[in-house]
């Protein structure tokens, strides 16, 4: 039996992919330069205006949102200060600003890509069928493997970490967009039938609103997985507090990689809670 299999010639998926990546590169060459140039032009500018921005200024905005975000309350507030000024305290600042970048980026072009996906999933079963196939391998794969195309596509720095963390943060807003919708009352949607609603009267004025808390769980998802593609990232020439992870644990230096990835974790704590209370019911 073992000689039967090892007598059957193996598939060419490795050449196959190879040739479709070469022929991608060689062709599109021009699309992907002019998206790695105008994308990080756009991300140092973002960047810099951020670290212009004086810390004890952005601390005290952040801990503002932070307090009327959550009603009033003052345990996210103060925890925003102590926990900021720690990361201004340690020397990570202008790292942060970084991370801040990279995850507004790819954080933004995966709910633009995937509110859109998931209304579609939402409104067609062929489509459904399609996209889950596509979600289930995005979300298995490692992410360390969406490193190869990003680095065949952008080469090396922020462009291609955004890239791939588009990729790895993508599919929550789908799914939970596709939730949110098919989850809408089926009296409430016939009601509006009745009312003579066009489909984009119903999406706009019924399903969307009524889905919002799910969206908003899925955004969640999307912007925490952003984040914690950082440290991934990091290893193909993304700038942040990834970098100063993976340096401190390339030079075993524990002390330092602790401070980075305990700013990284005060970072997510601060973002959790406050696309959290977004979602709160008024």
């Amino acid at each position: 039996m073992n000689k039967m299999l090892d007598s059957i010639p193996s598939l060419p998926v490795a050449d196959t992919v190879e040739t479709i990546m070469d022929w991608l590169t060689s062709h599109l060459s021009a699309l992907f330069s002019f998206i790695q140039d105008g994308g990080k032009n756009a991300m140092d500018f973002i960047t810099e205006m951020l670290v212009a921005i004086p810390p004890v200024v952005f601390i005290l905005v952040i801990a503002i949102i932070a307090f009327f975000a959550t009603k009033r309350k003052f345990g996210l507030a103060i925890f925003s200060i102590i926990g900021l000024l720690f990361i201004y305290n340690q020397g990570l600042w202008e790292e942060l600003m970084n991370t801040i970048t990279l995850v507004i980026f790819s954080s933004i072009i995966a709910i633009i890509i995937g509110i859109p996906l998931g209304i579609l999933m939402s409104k067609s079963i062929v489509a459904e069928n399609i996209i889950k196939p596509i979600l289930d391998f995005m979300q298995t794969m490692p992410g360390f493997v969406y490193l190869i195309p990003a680095v065949a596509f952008f080469g090396i720095g922020v462009v291609p970490g955004v890239f791939a963390s588009v990729i790895f943060a993508l599919p929550p807003t789908v799914r939970f967009t596709n939730l949110g919708i098919r989850q809408v009352p089926r009296e409430l949607v016939e009601a509006a039938d009745s009312y003579g609603s066009t489909g984009w009267q119903k999406l706009l004025k019924v399903e969307l609103p009524l889905a919002k808390s799910t969206i908003m769980a899925g955004i969640n998802q999307t912007v925490l997985l952003s984040l914690s593609m950082v440290v991934i990232a990091s290893m193909i020439g993304a700038p942040g507090l990834g970098r100063e992870v993976l340096s401190a644990l390339q030079r075993a230096q524990v002390g330092n990689g602790f401070v980075a990835g305990l700013s990284l974790v005060i970072f997510a704590i601060i973002v959790d809670r406050l696309t959290q209370s977004f979602n709160k019911k008024k």
